[in-house]
């Protein structure tokens, strides 16, 4: 029997820019429907790491990423289906601005019809709030909306005032939708650092974090509103074809080594399953606990944050021992972004304060205050190519010449250099395995005809 389409009501959360709120708000709404009991699945628009670890901490679900370049516009079909037919709502958090970014938030929720609900920072606002709400719905002939969201307002009655401003707009109310205020309140707020938020599982009250926006959230018309009138947001996700080529199982047999810690964590949930679609067995090891590498045919080591746990990566001479080890014998060694800092001779903080790392790559990391390079990148391999992206406060000074590099997909991104050092391979760009199955059973020792 053929797969059928598959609804349930479906949100994507949005914002006229970055810091308004987005991921607070998905993680509440996900917190307090996850406590009535509905299955939530969350959803992440765009490349990101840390906010997936709030959304999945809400939902008690993992969060995968959304977005119509990196993963294509198949794989997004695949998963929304797959969620809409075991789930009693899909909360996707939207990426920078509603209409930021190539593809943008507004073209996964035109693509699928999926309703937007506008998280407004109106803290330093009122009529405004009107105008930037009647902006957001019409800017864009067409777009599905739910409605509008008032996030850190300052009382009761400045709620009721932006309440008024986007009431008055030409529309009407009832076009407008308006779903709420929350207050600004520091029980619930997430706290930040270089590369976007904190972690969820570096805070231990990150759960009554959660729950305090919840509680909030189940005081205003979104949160309170019943089984039916949630409907109205319902979203029919059509079944995918099956793909022409299953994923072959190029590593099949094989064993890899993830590091997986809070200087190791910015891991992909599809990048581990596209690891086992292709047959490996994957395990784990903690270099911030100084754990042996484990017995295995590959390491993985993804990004994270090296640069914050310096004195204990410096220790970690068992966990070094053993990559060396490993590279040594020939053994493949993928290391991206943080993963390919912590291999290299030393570091320089943003203190001028220079710590010696694991010495596998010959070459000294600098940090800086500012972002270095952003955006997504393609990787053409002889096997295929890998999409991803690159975001990073650092740059390497090395004397190894790349054997590769990345393409932007922005006109004004900045391609990223790939390096080779024996049987360990590096760069700063962040793979999306699933973009290329072949090419990621390559990096891992599998042969592949190219």
């Amino acid at each position: 029997m053929s797969p059928r389409t598959a609804s349930c009501p479906a949100l994507l959360v949005a914002a006229p820019a970055s810091g308004q709120g987005k991921t607070t708000v998905t993680a509440g709404l996900a917190r307090l429907l996850a406590r009535r009991g509905k299955r939530v699945r969350v959803f992440k628009c765009g490349p990101d790491f840390l906010d997936p670890h709030w959304l999945a901490l809400a939902s008690g679900q993992p969060v995968d990423n959304l977005d119509l370049w990196l993963n294509g516009e198949r794989d997004v079909a695949a998963r929304l289906h797959q969620a809409a037919s075991d789930s009693d709502v899909i909360l996707i958090e939207g990426v920078m601005g509603l209409f930021d970014g190539e593809p943008s938030a507004a073209d996964l929720a035109m693509r699928w019809r999926i309703p937007v609900l506008a998280v407004m920072d109106a803290s330093a606002m009122v009529g405004t709030a009107g105008a930037l709400a009647y902006g957001l719905r019409h800017y864009r002939p067409g777009l599905p909306w739910a409605g509008v969201l008032a996030n850190r307002v300052a009382s009761e009655g400045h709620a009721a005032l932006v309440e008024a401003a986007v009431e008055a707009a030409p529309d009407g109310a009832s076009a407008m939708g308006w779903l709420g205020a929350l207050p600004w309140h520091e029980a619930f707020a997430l706290p930040e650092r270089h590369l976007g938020l904190s972690m969820a599982g570096e805070l231990p009250d990150a759960q009554a974090r959660l729950d305090a926006v919840a509680e909030a959230l189940a005081h205003t018309p979104l949160g309170a509103q019943d089984e039916a009138a949630w409907l109205r947001w319902s979203v029919a996700f059509p079944p995918v074809a099956e793909a022409d080529e299953p994923t072959p199982s190029l590593l099949r047999g094989r064993t890899v080594a993830v590091a997986h810690d809070a200087a190791f964590a910015f891991i992909y949930p599809a990048n581990l399953q596209t690891l086992r679609d292709l047959g490996a067995e994957v395990v784990w090891f903690s270099p911030l606990a100084n754990e042996p590498l484990p017995a295995c045919d590959a390491v993985w080591l993804p990004g994270g944050y090296p640069e914050l746990h310096t004195a204990a990566l410096a220790a970690a001479t068992r966990t070094r021992d053993g990559l060396a080890a490993h590279a040594a014998a020939g053994r493949p060694v993928w290391a991206e972004c943080g993963g390919m800092l912590a291999l290299c001779k030393s570091i320089i903080l943003t203190d001028g304060a220079r710590i010696p790392l694991w010495g596998l790559l010959p070459g000294e990391v600098v940090m800086h205050s500012r972002l270095a390079a952003l955006g997504p990148q393609a990787w053409q391999t002889p096997h295929g190519e890998l999409r991803g992206h690159t975001f990073h406060y650092s740059t390497l000074q090395t004397a190894m010449a790349p054997v590769a590099h990345t393409t932007p997909a922005r006109v004004h991104g900045r391609a990223e250099a790939v390096y080779r050092h024996g049987s360990i391979q590096a760069s700063y760009f962040h793979a999306w395995f699933a973009s290329s199955p072949r090419a990621t059973a390559a990096l891992f020792g599998a042969e592949v005809a190219a």
